[in-house]
């Protein structure tokens, strides 16, 4: 095991992972740069950190070169000490597994270093050490993202594991005599960041954070402040300050045994971190300790806070909500000290150890992962239905190796990340990115539009060639044109998943036409969001073709009926082909003068905005302008929901599938929706929902008032509904699609 330091004569996050990682693999030899006074003599150990750095490398290279001679496999985790040993393993076939703990080219800039030659020659290093490696382990999905996109590392070979922490070193005690060793008060809210004193680490946001909230906090509050480094000076000299003296104790460097006290004795750790995070350890030890972590969204973090509570991830720098963040802790608002210990718990050394030599076992036996790797594409980011779709699904595929490449950054990367999923974004020009169907015309797209597809298609064909998957899986009507054809161009199985109704009601009658022949000769396998989709396809029989609807995943918790005014609403994009201004039409005619209330949860995208103005002026014309909300865009759609008593979907055009359906039927309301296109296939009429005729507002006008009036009936349908849902729960969707790959590449051998 090639390392950096040992821990704790080196402190640092890459050498306590290094050296509690070491402790779970008793067969494991090591090397190590001084000092390190406690390793065990299966460490070799050259100098320190005063020698100068071509010594430095050049013995470490020595000393790890005579070792790796008997090695069956090599493990580095720091690219500067390992690359001069890699260059020349002993034996080729000794597989080579790099831990990635950071961009420690990056990580230099970010400290000051602004060096161009240098930061190129550091990358140099990391890739030259990286891409010699048969496996990759990162803490993180954000740093499995920062793999592929910026070294450009194949994720297949990339393993996402979390770390341990010693739940023996850490742990709750007894918080008021920590705080009399500390020397703090009883009843004062204490926080505690134990960092690296460099300028990423966000320390001077969080004094100032620390500076707006504390005098609100209780007498004798204190923001303890462990570590050491470059700024240690300068921001002792900000603690001294009026607005912080007092409040603020800088520690420095502590032992193990002070660094568990400050945690028992905090109410609150924190970790203001600006960028370049891999996972946060201190996350964990706080944990163990008892005691939650306040994090920004910077890297890794919000991974590490996945299970316990989100409400405690920030926006990196903004020292506004930090300050709230910390103003709501003080109040209580924080998981408990014995939730906090349980999750920590889930964490383990030796089982991340048993993985590692799992590993390290299959790689001696140069055995390959057989799953098939799929390739995903989408032309955007944002979350809208089919990329929400999509999202529910991928973290449920367990047959499969997937990736995704999407044309853009945006929320979908995050939370597609967040969940465990391996993304990257190859940025496609927004000239063809954005173009919206109506401006598609018979005899082709715009020049501009056709210009930057192509030169999308060239520069996709090249990545598509570098990860070499087994199936592409196309997300979107603009991703099925390029993706099939790059794939194509390599010889690579393309499934489309189509979610638009290929109909010239929906699109140009030009694209009609275009999609319907490509889809017939590139595609290997076709998904449809519902029967009505499949229908406008106009597929010969014998094609490969299935019928998958969207998933969801239904909230704990059902809404729960009540017997006053009913409220109306609709979810989902704002777009005249929608219907909101039917609805409130409809709404208005059924109840006018009436309790009852009206809302539309969404936003316009595409350069729709002029009809959310549209719709404003007409709820101003009818009237209902006080009872209707505009509530805008909401990621977490369940509270939205739960604020309705009737979700309405009234697109004037055939919807495809209309997964807000399923939300709604999954949110325990009872839904009233158009008599065509996906809707039709997944209500039960009069069992599950209610179905009124298409684009006529009297036909909605009278289901309406028809719910309205009888909440009985509301809570009977949706009832039904809920119940009815069991076809549609992620895992059994997932299971499907990859019933879908295993055929095509059946009949891809065939």
């Amino acid at each position: 095991m090639l390392g950096m330091g040992w821990f704790p004569g080196t402190p640092g996050g890459l050498n306590r992972y290094y050296r509690s990682l070491f402790e779970q693999l008793p067969n494991a030899t090591g090397v190590v740069i001084g000092p390190a006074e406690d390793a065990p003599a299966s460490v070799s150990v050259y100098g320190g950190p005063s020698l100068a750095l071509p010594r430095r490398i050049a013995g470490f290279a020595a000393r790890a070169r005579r070792q790796m001679a008997e090695a069956e496999v090599i493990d580095a985790h720091f690219a500067l000490y390992a690359a001069l040993p890699l260059l020349r393993r002993p034996r080729p076939r000794v597989p080579l597994v790099f831990h990635f703990h950071g961009p420690w080219a990056e990580e230099s800039v970010a400290a000051g270093d602004g060096s161009r030659s240098r930061l190129r020659l550091r990358a140099r290093i990391e890739r030259s050490a990286m891409r010699r490696a048969d496996a990759h382990v990162v803490l993180s999905s954000a740093f499995r993202r920062v793999l592929v996109e910026r070294y450009r590392i194949s994720p297949w070979s990339i393993h996402v594991w979390q770390p341990g922490v010693d739940l023996e070193a850490f742990t709750p005690g007894e918080r008021g005599a920590a705080r009399e060793r500390l020397g703090l008060a009883p009843g004062a809210t204490v926080a505690v960041c134990v960092r690296r004193l460099v300028p990423r680490m966000g320390i001077e946001g969080l004094l100032d954070a620390w500076e707006r909230v504390a005098p609100t906090l209780p007498a004798g509050s204190t923001l303890l402040l462990a570590g050491d480094g470059p700024l240690r000076e300068a921001l002792t000299k900000r603690a001294e300050e009026p607005g912080l003296r007092e409040r603020v104790r800088v520690l420095g460097r502590v032992t193990d045994e002070q660094l568990v006290d400050a945690y028992r004795a905090a109410d609150v750790a924190v970790v203001p971190t600006l960028s370049l995070e891999g996972f946060g350890l201190v996350v964990l030890e706080a944990a163990a300790c008892g005691t939650p972590s306040i994090v920004t969204d910077a890297g890794g973090l919000p991974e590490v806070l996945a299970g316990l509570d989100r409400s405690l991830v920030v926006p990196a720098g903004d020292v506004e909500r930090l300050s709230e963040r910390f103003a709501r802790a003080a109040t209580g608002e924080l998981p408990s000290r014995e939730t906090t210990r349980t999750y920590a718990e889930r964490f383990s050394w030796p089982a991340l150890g048993e993985r590692h030599e799992h590993l390290y076992r299959r790689l001696q036996r140069g055995e390959r992962d057989e799953r098939p790797r799929v390739v995903y594409l989408d032309h955007v980011a944002r979350l809208s239905g089919g990329e929400i779709a999509l999202m529910r699904l991928l973290p449920r595929l367990r047959g499969v190796h997937t990736h995704m490449v999407l044309g853009e950054q945006g929320p979908l990367a995050e939370r597609l990340q967040q969940s465990g999923v391996s993304v990257e974004v190859l940025e496609i020009a927004s000239a063809a990115r954005d173009v919206r169907r109506n401006e598609v015309r018979l005899g082709g797209a715009p020049p501009a539009v056709a210009l930057s597809t192509a030169a999308y298609v060239a520069k996709l064909t090249a990545r598509l060639r570098a990860l070499r998957p087994d199936v592409v899986h196309t997300n979107s009507l603009k991703s099925g044109i390029y993706g099939s054809i790059a794939a194509k161009a390599l010889g690579i199985p393309v499934v489309w998943h189509v979610r638009d109704r290929i109909a010239e009601d929906y699109i140009p009658k030009g694209a009609v036409r275009v999609v319907r022949a490509m889809i017939a000769r590139l595609a290997d396998g076709v998904i449809a969001n519902s029967e009505a989709t499949l229908a406008t396809l106009h597929r010969h029989p014998d094609a490969l073709s299935w019928v998958i609807p969207a998933s969801v995943d239904p909230p704990a918790q059902a809404r729960v009926h009540g017997d006053g005014p009913a409220t109306f609403g609709m979810l989902g994009r704002i777009a005249p082909w929608k219907g909101q201004d039917l609805f409130l039409r409809a709404f208005a005619s059924a109840f006018a003068g009436g309790e009852e209330r009206a809302a539309l949860i969404g936003t316009p995208l595409f350069g729709e905005q002029d009809y959310e103005h549209e719709l404003r002026a007409l709820a101003d014309e009818l009237g209902i302008s006080e009872r209707v909300e505009f509530r805008g865009f909401r990621e977490d759609v369940w509270p939205e929901l739960a604020r309705l008593d009737v979700l309405v979907h009234a697109s004037v055009i055939p919807e495809p599938f209309g997964t807000v359906v399923l939300e709604g039927m999954a949110a325990g309301l009872a839904v009233l929706a158009a008599d065509e296109g996906g809707p039709a296939e997944v209500i039960d009429d009069g069992r599950t929902g209610r179905l009124f005729k298409s684009r006529d507002e009297d036909s909605l006008r009278d289901g309406m008032l028809a719910l309205a009036s009888d909440p009985g009936e509301r809570t009977r349908l949706a009832t039904a509904a809920r119940d009815a849902l069991g076809e549609y729960a992620p895992d059994a969707i997932a299971a499907r699609l990859e019933e879908v790959y295993e055929a095509v590449l059946a009949a891809r051998r065939h």
